[in-house]
């Protein structure tokens, strides 16, 4: 059985490399034709020994994921489906814009969090993905993208774990990802242009500030643990005050930066002038009067499934006038790529769930949400 060289970070691959009794440098040599030039043919790697070349044909390979479909928005947006067997398929998202190129990256086939107005969550959850299958979304996109374009220069400038899947529920293949997404002999992306998107998994984010503390966004999307339990199931586990203490933590490791709190707009459910005043209550109680966070107001995406609507655009606006008013840095999302549903809240993928979401989740929609 061959090593699919995809699921290493360079000190995993110079471990392997190591192993067929090569010295590391050449691991170097072999991390640069994988992910800078798209290399997936050993027989391309000029500079490579073919003594080495001989070795790697026998016992490894540079497998990605099979693309099942390509849709492409009006908006210049791209959503691929990916294979990743056993019946399911997770979905990545290319966000064009004219000083950046964004991919948004899933972790999970499905989710076990099961946020309410997220459709991956009703989805279920079947498996974490390897490293290698994280690794291979961003693989494909850049360079298949740069093979469209005409171009050989980066295209993808930021990641956001932001696609199918709770990313610190599969921490331990997530984290050697990201190391070959900041790797200079790798994709060589500032640690403040890959973002990972977590509910609040309070014991992973202390880890995450030590062992690779790049940008974070906490899905937040209630300003009281009463409504948060009904949104987002995980705060019953880790409520608010917990989360927000971590997030503190997170920053004395990451001074320079902060936190971004995401907080999708429902109608009737937390968009309501009160809700906001508790927000700026929950921050400036827990920043000593700083501010160390900015909020992203999310339009929701419905579906059929959710039970919930959008939040109408002037209610938002104002909304995000009571946050800015009180010196906090809002602002309001975009929405991308709705027409081919690659807009945040909508991947949904193909997932044989293990977890009877569906059932679950039509337990809870029979729970009526009020405001808080």
């Amino acid at each position: 059985m061959t090593t699919n060289l995809l699921d290493f970070d360079l000190d995993g691959l110079a471990a392997f490399c190591e192993g067929l009794g090569e010295k590391r440098f050449r691991a170097t040599q072999l991390f640069r034709w994988i992910h800078q030039r798209g290399a997936h043919d050993f027989g391309q790697m000029s500079d490579l020994a073919k003594s080495l070349r001989e070795k790697l044909k026998d016992r490894a390979c540079i497998t990605g994921l099979p693309v099942l479909t390509e849709q492409a928005s009006a908006d210049g947006t791209v959503k691929w489906l990916f294979d990743v067997g056993g019946g399911n398929a997770v979905e990545a998202v290319f966000i064009p814009e004219d000083d950046r190129g964004t991919l948004c990256v899933s972790s999970q086939a499905g989710c076990a969090v099961g946020c309410r107005f997220c459709s991956t969550g009703h989805q279920g959850f079947s498996r974490n993905l390897t490293t290698g299958e994280i690794l291979a979304q961003l693989w494909y996109a850049e360079h298949h993208l740069r093979q469209r374009l005409g171009r050989s220069d980066r295209v993808i400038s930021n990641v956001v774990m932001m696609g199918m899947g709770e990313p610190l529920q599969n921490y331990g293949a997530l984290v050697p990802a990201l190391r070959v997404m900041l790797d200079d002999h790798g994709y060589g992306l500032s640690r403040r242009r890959v973002t990972v998107s977590t509910s609040g998994v309070v014991p992973m984010m202390d880890r995450l500030a030590l062992d690779c503390p790049v940008a974070l966004a906490v899905s937040l999307h209630a300003p009281n643990d009463a409504l948060r339990d009904h949104l987002v199931p995980l705060n019953r586990k880790y409520p608010l005050e917990e989360l927000l203490q971590t997030c503190i933590r997170y920053l004395d490791h990451a001074p320079r930066d902060f936190i971004t709190f995401e907080y999708c707009m429902l109608d009737g459910v937390n968009d309501q002038p009160e809700h906001a005043q508790q927000l700026i209550r929950l921050v400036r109680s827990h920043a000593q009067g700083k501010v160390w966070c900015k909020f992203n107001l999310i339009p929701f995406n419905p579906f059929p499934e959710s039970g919930l609507l959008r939040s109408p655009l002037q209610r938002v606006s104002e909304f995000a006038k009571l946050l800015s008013d009180a010196g906090i840095v809002t602002t309001v999302r975009k929405t991308r790529g709705d027409d081919i549903d690659a807009a945040c809240g909508q991947l949904a993928g193909d997932v044989k769930d293990r977890t009877r979401a569906a059932e679950r989740m039509a337990r809870r929609r029979t729970i009526e949400i009020k405001p808080v």
